[in-house]
C-alpha cells in the first residue's frame, strides 16, 4: 500500500490527511489538526509563519508515527499572499491579504496599468488584496530592495521543508500578474511596475517534484486550495462548483480564458486549473456568519444558528461582496451601515447573511451563464459550507439549480489525486 499525505492550511485551520487507493477508491484519515489566524503587529495584519511551519512539521511527524512509509507529500493554502526572503532570510513582517496596506497604491497601479489593461493580460479579478497591489506596496516601502525571491505561502513551507524554491502555476494566478495566454508571469506587467524581474521565476505545473523531507517526496500539487479543491470534486460534466469556506469560489471549469469587457465588468477571474481554466467569482463566503458568531454568540452551536436562522423572518439581504465586510472592527456595524433597519434579535444578522450569500450566488451565476452562453443544471458545493442545509436550501431556491452538497474533504482529495497521479 502506497501512502500520501495531503497538508490543506485555511486561513482559521489546517490539517493533514493521509490518503491511499483501495481499487479505484481514495481512502483518507485525518492525522493531525492546527489552528490559524492572522495576528496584529504594529497596526497590520500578519502571518505567524513561524508557528505555521512548527504545526506543518508537527503534523508530519504525527503522520509518519502512523505511516512510516510515505510516498510524498503536497501542501496547499489560500492564494495571493507570500513570503519575501533575501537568500535564506525571511524578510518580515509577513502581511496577511485582509490587511489595508494596499489601499493608497491601488490608484497608483491602475495610473500606471489601467485595470482594463491588467484584465486583458490576466484575466483576473479585482480584489484589493491581489499580489500585484501587495508586491508594489513591498516595493513602495523599500522591501523589495534586498529581496532575492518572493515565495507564495505553500511554495514557501515545502521549501522550508525542502530546501527548494519552486513557483506553481495555479497559485500564482491568484495574484494578477500572469499572463493568461502563456501561463507565465507576464515580464510587461513586471517592467511597468517596476519590480526586480529575478523574482519572477518559470512557473512549474501540478505534480512537478522539488526534493525530499524525513525520505518523503515533496511535490507541488495545485498549490491554490480552490484548484486542489475543483481537481477534488466528483462532478458529472461540467457544472457550477462552490467551494465554500472562509470564501464561497464559485465558478466553473473552461477551456480557455474569457477576457471581454463582459466578464471584466462582472469581476469574473481565470484563474490557472489542472489542464483547464477555473473560471470564477470571489464571494465572501463563510467569514460573514463566522465573524457574527465570534461577536453576538460565540458559544451558540452552529445547528442551533442555522436552525434558528431559519425560522425567523427577516428577509432583508446585503450585498455580500461589498469591501466593507471584508475585514471590519464589528460585522454587525458593518451590517447595520448596510441595512435599512437592523434586525431585533442577533439570529436575524445570520438569516440575512445567509439570504445575501445565496443571492449573490444567484446573481453570479446569472452573469456567467449570459458570459459564456451556457446554461447550467446542478451546483456541486464543498468545503465546511456544504454541510449547513439551510444555506444549501436557499441556494436551490434562490438559483432554481439542483444542489448537490458533498462534504467532503475536496482540497485534500485533489491535493492527493495530483500528487498519485504524478507517481
Amino acid at each position: 500500500m502506497k501512502y500520501y499525505l495531503a497538508i490543506d492550511i485555511g486561513a482559521s485551520s489546517g490539517r493533514h490527511i493521509v490518503g491511499w487507493k483501495e481499487g479505484s477508491e481514495v481512502k483518507t484519515r485525518e492525522v493531525y489538526r492546527f489552528p490559524n489566524g492572522v495576528e496584529k503587529l504594529a497596526g497590520h495584519l500578519v502571518w505567524n509563519i513561524e508557528g505555521l511551519l512548527a504545526s506543518v512539521k508537527a503534523g508530519i511527524d504525527e503522520a509518519l508515527k502512523l505511516y512510516p512509509k510515505i510516498e510524498s507529500l503536497s501542501i496547499d493554502t489560500w492564494g495571493v499572499d507570500y513570503v519575501l526572503l533575501n537568500g535564506d532570510q525571511e524578510i518580515l513582517p509577513c502581511y496577511a491579504y485582509r490587511d489595508g496596506r494596499t489601499e493608497d497604491v491601488i490608484p497608483k497601479v491602475h495610473e500606471i496599468l489601467p485595470f482594463s489593461q491588467l484584465y486583458r493580460r490576466t484575466g483576473i479579478q479585482f480584489q484589493p488584496f491581489n499580489t500585484i497591489y501587495q508586491l508594489y506596496a513591498d516595493k513602495l516601502a523599500g522591501r523589495l530592495d534586498s529581496a532575492t525571491d518572493f515565495l507564495l505561502m505553500p511554495e514557501y513551507l515545502l521549501y522550508k521543508l525542502c530546501g527548494v524554491k519552486g513557483h506553481e502555476y495555479t497559485n500564482a494566478t491568484t495574484g494578477g500578474m500572469v499572463n493568461a495566454v502563456t501561463k507565465e508571469y507576464d515580464p510587461e506587467i513586471v517592467k511597468a511596475l517596476g519590480l526586480p524581474e529575478s523574482l519572477f521565476q518559470k512557473l512549474s505545473q501540478p505534480g512537478a517534484y522539488l526534493g525530499d523531507y524525513k525520505g518523503i517526496k515533496c511535490l507541488l500539487c495545485a498549490t491554490h486550495d480552490t484548484g486542489s479543491a475543483v481537481e477534488g470534486i466528483p462532478m458529472e460534466g461540467n457544472e457550477i462548483f462552490i467551494s465554500s469556506g472562509t470564501w464561497s469560489l464559485l465558478g466553473v471549469k473552461s477551456p480557455a480564458p474569457i477576457t471581454t469587457a463582459e466578464s471584466e465588468k462582472a469581476n469574473y477571474s481565470n484563474e490557472g486549473g489542472v489542464g483547464y481554466i477555473r473560471y470564477l467569482k470571489n464571494i465572501m463566503g463563510m467569514w460573514l456568519v463566522n465573524r457574527l458568531r465570534d461577536e453576538l454568540c460565540p458559544d451558540k452551536p452552529w445547528n442551533e444558528i442555522t436552525a434558528e436562522a431559519a425560522e425567523k423572518h427577516f428577509d432583508h439581504t446585503v450585498d455580500a461582496n461589498d469591501f466593507a465586510f471584508l475585514a471590519p472592527e464589528s460585522m454587525k456595524a458593518a451590517f447595520d451601515a448596510a441595512l435599512p433597519h437592523p434586525p431585533k434579535c442577533p439570529i436575524g444578522y445570520f438569516r440575512c447573511a445567509y439570504r445575501s450569500l445565496a443571492l449573490s450566488y444567484k446573481n453570479a451565476i446569472e452573469e456567467m451563464e449570459k458570459i459564456t452562453g451556457t446554461k447550467y443544471s446542478k451546483i456541486y458545493i464543498v468545503g465546511g459550507g456544504a454541510k449547513n442545509a439551510f444555506l444549501n436550501r436557499l441556494t436551490e431556491e434562490f438559483t432554481g439549480k439542483q444542489v448537490i452538497a458533498l462534504p467532503i474533504e475536496a482540497t485534500a482529495l485533489g491535493n492527493l489525486k495530483i500528487q498519485m497521479e504524478a507517481e
